[in-house]
């Protein structure tokens, strides 16, 4: 995605992205700064853990399998979404190893705040 460009008072031109919305729902998004895919990454997965937590508090899901579950889904999602959505670079970001832990575990503490709390409401006099 090629970004446009955009005449100041003074005729130069300076590049104008499209905002980070569209830019997330876009395939092959161009990202020059880092920290704003990063921040992507990281609010994705608060959305995808609060989102499994409420899933799984709904389901009844117990247990290991419910955990185990959490942790494959949101691995996948996360690699399937910059590799194959964005193609991004991940030598880029310091490696594969660095886009799968940012906001990691701070998803995890949000998918089981929500998934105890849905649970015990639900499931329990």
């Amino acid at each position: 995605m090629n970004p446009k460009k955009k005449s100041d008072r003074n005729g130069s031109t300076k590049s104008v992205l499209p905002s980070v919305w569209v830019r997330v729902f876009t395939p092959c998004s161009s990202w020059p700064d880092k920290d704003e895919f990063l921040d992507v990454i990281y609010w994705t997965r608060q959305i995808l853990g609060v989102l499994l937590g409420l899933a799984w508090g709904l389901i009844p899901l117990q247990g290991f399998v419910g955990i185990a579950l959490f942790c494959l889904l949101n691995i996948i999602t996360l690699y399937i979404y910059t590799s194959a959505f964005q193609k991004v670079d991940d030598e880029e970001y310091g490696g594969i190893w660095e886009l799968l832990k940012e906001g990691y575990m701070t998803s995890f503490a949000s998918f089981l705040v929500t998934w105890i709390m849905v649970y015990s409401a639900i499931h329990f006099e």
